[in-house]
């Protein structure tokens, strides 16, 4: 348990020393949540939920959330997500510092001890609620839009 503990810390301290990060591209995002499709899967209720931007509180969705967080090194099972990374990654149209605040106000340490899924999935969930929410949820509507005209 112990080897477990102590290569987790290092696998996040060593992910959060990391100067070089940069937010993931669309192709990125795409090619990790295929691979956590793969070692989460979900119904196709679930992902038609997903798409949608609905994000219900189970298991297999908390699981594949947290997968996909870890992917995209906003998240580690020690520290939680990183609140710099997540306004890089989401910030859309709001300046870093807007992001930046929004990702800290839903950046909790795990106080209740919850399983790690658990965790991620609050942070998921508070964030979705915001501002950078709101943005991500225009972001695909109109994404979707584009793609019906287009059809």
């Amino acid at each position: 348990m112990l080897k477990y503990l102590i290569l987790t810390l290092a696998l996040c301290a060593a992910a959060y020393a990391d100067e070089e990060w940069k937010p993931k591209t669309g192709d990125e995002i795409k090619n990790i949540r295929i691979e956590c499709l793969k070692e989460s899967p979900l119904s196709g209720d679930q992902i038609s939920q997903l798409k949608q931007l609905i994000f219900p509180d189970e298991p297999d969705v908390r699981q594949y959330l947290l997968c996909s967080a870890q992917k995209l090194d906003i998240f580690c099972t020690h520290e939680g997500y990183h609140a710099d990374r997540l306004a890089k990654q989401f910030k859309m149209d709001l300046t870093e510092e807007e992001a930046l605040q929004i990702a800290q106000g839903c950046i909790d340490k795990n106080e209740e001890g919850s399983p790690a899924d658990v965790w991620a999935f609050r942070g998921h969930k508070c964030l979705m609620a915001s501002k950078i929410g709101d943005k991500v949820k225009a972001f695909v509507k109109a994404k979707h839009e584009a793609a019906k005209a287009s059809a």
